[in-house]
């Protein structure tokens, strides 16, 4: 196999179905699906199909459904795992009944990243129920002998049910395409693509009741587990809806930092860190600060280093708390332990702590004043600057309803921990859509209850596939809302992933840009906005937006997506400096 595995299974399938006679493909952009995305631009650019790119995945689901039936011919439509999915459904239901032929291609994450609270994987098998033709989930690709065979077989068999022409009425077909790492060539790619990669390695590790290592898959499950103390210890506050002061007391008695990400609201108290991600990223701090223990709560997964030290070794303990009954999360698979609720032996240790969590507070420090020196440097209005002005400057009770993308991963890396705010975020799928009316309903219930002024920051993708939410009716309720909407033309959270290496596709099928101008879906919908374009204007916004009856408003600002990446480069390497 001259390809890594994923980029051949995807390579194969196009190949067939355009043999077949595929010629119509609709793509809705992701990363899970960079494969598929990467294979069908090619043979775009080719002459064998004709691509068109929907930010959307219910308007490309539509596209499809329209080209298909008016040719009587398969078209094919891909998007990337989780809810994007799911947005294809009332259009699958359509195909179904009205005999639309259609090929239903859904990324997914491999079967090891299942059912463990990773990022933007929910349960895709059979997702359509009744309503396709058939179902297939096709596998992860693997470099042995028969695949190409196999897939080929799969792709005729698709186009043979879905266009009727293998007996039968016509109607849609659903391929689970479950892509592993890499999604995206490297530039010296392994020629049988079977190198080992950490996403492809399930932990097989834990403890036998006596508390020695053993060779077997198992975890020990308690109500309580009470703990021993040890010095190198660390929490993990991943999303959730949970309350995080029993494990912020906990981090205070034993003297462990706590690492929290923003929609955990846990990122508060003595312990808390907020430059946590540089630290946990670079390789020479780890080395000299690797845990012993690790108490996780939530679902946690902001980052790949995140996942990483969660991975660790065979010598970490890793307590994960449980969010319920047969309920947690554990995307690194790495879990020693799991347990409603922690607590160390003995009495409160902290005067036996020595330089642990000291290190931790002393590089998160200097870190944080590294990267301020270059947010600072002028009054320029960056999307990490903002994220970090918003969290600092809203007022007590505030409400952040931050997307699931870029924002959130600003706020996680340059939030400095506070108490007083509320931080919501659609981490369950980590999904793009539904978040201004997500927002929206959010508010309502804050200010309901008596709570303060609502801000949601949304990156410009997020923000137009929800556009509909903009359209309330005049006599609906409303409430006090501040939507800030970072617009960098299209998917900026793709120029820091391994696709911004592909200079050919990258654009169209990753970056994606719409053109599309704000101020006039604001007026359709009317909204009051505003454009902001320096740091210091953020106090201002956030000023009105904390009067009473400010009503709902949006506020623009434009970045460059190139400039941002650049941007977030020279903090990485601000960074690393520092702490070395």
């Amino acid at each position: 196999m001259s390809q890594a595995p994923s980029a051949a299974m995807a390579a194969t399938l196009a190949d067939e179905l355009i043999r077949c006679g595929l010629r119509e493909v609709v793509l809705a952009p992701g990363s899970r699906s960079a494969p598929l995305a990467i294979e069908f631009h090619r043979r775009a650019e080719a002459g064998d199909v004709r691509l068109s790119v929907r930010i959307d995945e219910r308007s490309a689901a539509f596209c499809a459904l329209g080209l298909a039936k008016r040719s009587r011919r398969p078209a094919a439509i891909i998007c990337t795992s989780g809810t994007a999915a799911a947005h294809f459904h009332a259009a699958v239901i359509e195909a179904d009944e009205s005999a639309v032929p259609l090929l239903v291609l859904t990324a997914d994450r491999p079967p090891e990243l299942r059912g463990t609270g990773a990022n933007q994987t929910i349960d895709q098998l059979r997702l359509y129920g009744p309503s396709v033709r058939w179902f297939c989930e096709v596998g992860v690709a693997e470099d042995r002998d028969g695949q190409a065979g196999y897939w080929r077989s799969t792709a005729c068999r698709a186009w043979g049910l879905a266009s009727g022409s293998a007996g039968g009425v016509p109607g849609p077909v659903h391929l689970n395409l479950a892509f592993r790492d890499p999604l995206v060539p490297p530039p010296e790619q392994d020629a049988t693509g079977t190198g080992q990669h950490s996403a492809g390695v399930a932990r097989s590790r834990g403890r036998s009741s006596s508390g020695r290592e053993g060779d077997g898959p198992w975890t020990r499950f308690a109500d309580k587990l009470v703990l021993p103390w040890t010095e190198r210890g660390v929490v993990v506050c991943g999303d959730g809806d949970y309350d995080p002061e029993p494990l912020l007391n906990l981090a205070a008695q034993a003297g462990w930092p706590v690492l929290a990400e923003p929609s955990s609201n846990a990122r508060r108290g003595a312990s808390a860190l907020g430059s946590y991600q540089y630290l946990i990223s670079d390789a020479g701090f780890m080395a000299s600060h690797h845990p012993d223990v690790i108490i996780s709560a939530g679902r946690p997964g902001l980052s790949r280093s995140q996942l990483a030290l969660l991975r660790s070794d065979a010598m970490v303990r890793h307590v994960v708390i449980a969010q319920g009954p047969g309920r947690w999360a554990d995307p690194a698979r790495s879990a020693t332990d799991v347990a409603a609720e922690v607590e160390l032996a003995g009495d409160a240790v902290a005067g036996q702590v020595g330089g642990w969590l000291s290190g931790w507070m002393t590089a998160d420090r200097a870190v944080g004043l590294a990267a301020d020196a270059i947010l600072d440097a002028d009054d320029d209005l960056s999307e990490p600057r903002l994220a970090r002005d918003v969290a600092a400057a809203l007022p007590e009770n505030g409400l952040l309803w931050a997307a699931s993308s870029l924002p959130i991963r600003d706020l996680d890396q340059h939030m400095r921990p506070r108490s007083g705010l509320r931080i919501l975020a659609s981490r369950g799928a980590s999904g793009i859509d539904g978040l201004v009316s997500s927002a929206i309903g959010a508010a309502l219930a804050h200010q309901a209850t008596g709570g303060g002024p609502a801000v949601a920051l949304l990156g410009d993708l997020a923000f137009l596939h929800d556009a509909p939410g903009l359209m309330i009716g005049g006599s609906e309720p409303r409430p006090d809302l501040c939507v800030i909407v970072v617009n960098n033309d299209g998917g900026g959270i793709f120029s820091m992933l391994e696709q911004a290496a592909l200079p050919g596709p990258f654009e169209r099928v990753f970056g994606t840009p719409h053109g599309c101008d704000l101020s006039e879906l604001a007026a359709a919908a009317g909204w009051p906005y505003q454009r902001i374009t320096r740091a210091t204007e953020v106090a201002d916004v956030l000023a009105v937006a904390s009067l009473p009856a400010a009503g709902i408003g949006l506020v623009e600002v434009r970045t460059d997506r190139s400039g941002q990446a650049e941007l977030r480069h020279r903090l990485t390497d601000a960074a690393a400096r520092v702490l070395r």
